[in-house]
């Protein structure tokens, strides 16, 4: 039976689209020929990694995953914990690597998890095989493993077919619940599926640049992300939900890069800065309610005086903010 998912096209989901459509626009424009597209490519990377392999309780920051990323070494961290990381580096490079609108197929899928899975990274194999046997996650009990190729060729046929017809939004959220809902691994499906996710996004053309990471909001966002699928499940799969939160999550991603672009762009005659989220949004902050004083960033924050120093310095030395006013008078302004 082919596979047909359940979802009701929304007047909110088409806001949301209409407004995802609106600002990937700007970054495709804003991002032609300009020469620091590398460093947002290596930035989305690493946010990506974070992000993912944070969901699934690796401990490591985004500076150690920097440090990871750059070939650095981080002899107090667990040898399991870095090669997490470096797994899924290596996977989203290898999905970098595929062609615009080539399938991904079961191989492709396959090729994904035995990346996810090198040198012990898993915790239950086999590695680049669907599973064979059965398991449970959490009140959910995924199809019997001898169900499993059939469930996963018409996912992957629905997706060359008649999910073409739909938004990559749309198709890659579907994509994602459907992958997970069919859990066809022992061990790694939340990156796999993550990772699937993104790659139908660059087979669509939708993120040209590979400058937006929706792993990093994922993960800020886990117990909604955790609560839409098990909201899902329990409703008969109805996706509507699922969709909603993906296609606002894809936007919030497009966001924040939008943000760094503009950033960039402020800075580009200056040494590149890349943003940390705190500081992305206290310079959305700044800019959309105007110069704010450094004990009223401490309120939004609800961090120290020198936690809120720390946030701004790198945005002063970027000329991105500027301090104005007398020396007991004295906010934080952005620069236009």
């Amino acid at each position: 039976m082919a596979y047909v998912p359940r979802f009701d096209v929304t007047p909110h989901l088409l806001r949301v689209l209409e407004d995802t459509a609106g600002i990937n626009a700007r970054i495709r424009g804003a991002t032609v020929g300009v020469r620091w597209i590398p460093a947002l490519q290596k930035d989305f990377r690493e946010r990506q990694a974070h992000g993912s392999t944070g969901i699934e309780g690796n401990p490591l920051v985004l500076s150690e995953v920097r440090i990871l990323s750059e070939g650095g070494e981080l002899p107090l961290a667990s040898p399991r914990a870095k090669q997490e990381i470096l797994n899924y580096l290596s996977a989203l490079k290898h999905i970098e690597r595929q062609k615009t609108n080539d399938s991904i197929g079961e191989k492709g899928v396959l090729k994904l998890h035995s990346i996810i899975g090198q040198k012990n990274a898993l915790d239950r194999g086999p590695f680049g095989i669907y599973r064979t046997y059965g398991v449970r996650v959490g009140n959910h009990v995924p199809p019997l493993a001898r169900e499993i190729s059939r469930l996963m060729r018409d996912l992957l046929d629905w997706l060359d077919g008649p999910g073409q017809a739909w938004p990559a939004v749309v198709g890659s959220a579907i994509l994602h619940y459907q992958f997970e809902y069919i859990h066809p691994f022992g061990d790694g499906n939340g990156r796999v599926g993550r990772l699937l996710a993104t790659w139908e996004l660059y087979r669509r053309g939708f993120d040209t640049r590979h400058i937006f990471a929706v792993d990093e909001v994922l993960l800020e966002n886990r117990p909604a992300y955790y609560r839409a699928l098990d909201r899902t499940q329990n409703e008969n799969q109805d996706l509507t939900g699922w969709v909603e939160f993906i296609a606002e999550t894809v936007f919030e991603s497009l966001r924040r890069a939008w943000s760094r672009i503009q950033s960039l762009n402020v800075s580009q005659k200056k040494t590149g800065v890349i943003l940390t989220p705190k500081q992305e949004r206290l310079l959305s902050i700044l800019r959309q309610s105007g110069p704010h004083a450094i004990s009223e960033i401490q309120k939004v924050f609800k961090i120290t005086k020198p936690g809120s120093h720390f946030i701004l310095k790198p945005l002063l030395a970027a000329g991105l903010v500027q301090r104005v006013g007398g020396h007991k008078t004295g906010k934080y302004k952005a620069v236009e």
